[in-house]
């Protein structure tokens, strides 16, 4: 869409980059939940001390998921096993890790009924302040409209209309925010 002038422009730039860095958050933190099956993101971003530098497991070595509840971690240098198992320890991320002297395996336990229901109400919990971010940034842009329109840079008609682009924007992305919640809500009560 073609805008007034520059600060519009800029106002809508803002709102969408604020919308895209929420829901791509949102994304990630579901994928980093675990619903009973194992995910490499869960240890790809646990960082090792290995000679003095921190260093993401993945560039250590590779992360595989051979089975539906198993991570296998094959480093690429065996004298670092330890310490990458010292690594995920230290992250807490509900699962022990099993050194075999050639790869670490973490096997990740069926999810109990109770269990599902809290990672569901995280889900919800994350898809509202999802929603929250969203709206703040509708609240944002609005108020930038509106000091355009009283510094008579823009008309009123067009404001009107930016702001009527503004409120569809947002009720897609919302309607996007609650489609992944019920998907990731699905996924977690999926045994």
């Amino acid at each position: 869409m073609n805008y007034a002038n520059p600060q519009i422009e800029e106002l809508f730039m803002n709102f969408e980059l604020e919308c895209d860095k929420a829901i791509t958050y949102m994304k990630n933190e579901y994928n980093l939940m675990r619903a009973g099956r194992a995910n490499p993101k869960i240890v790809e971003g646990i960082k090792v001390d290995y000679y003095g530098a921190m260093t993401p497991i993945n560039q250590m070595g590779n992360i595989s998921v051979p089975e539906p509840r198993c991570i296998v971690v094959s480093l690429w240098d065996k004298s670092a096993l330890k310490l990458v198992e010292k690594a995920i320890l230290a992250a807490n991320i509900g699962v022990t890790p099993q050194n075999d002297g050639t790869v670490i395996r973490l096997t990740f336990p069926v999810l109990t009924e109770e269990r599902r229901r809290d990672l569901v109400k995280q889900v919800k919990k994350l898809a509202e302040d999802t929603k929250v971010v969203l709206r703040n940034a509708r609240r944002d842009i609005m108020e930038g409209l509106k000091k355009e329109k009283n510094a008579k840079t823009v008309s009123e008609d067009l404001i009107s209309d930016y702001e009527g682009e503004v409120d569809k924007s947002l009720a897609k992305m919302i309607e996007n925010v609650d489609k992944l919640s019920k998907e990731k809500e699905a996924d977690v009560m999926a045994v």
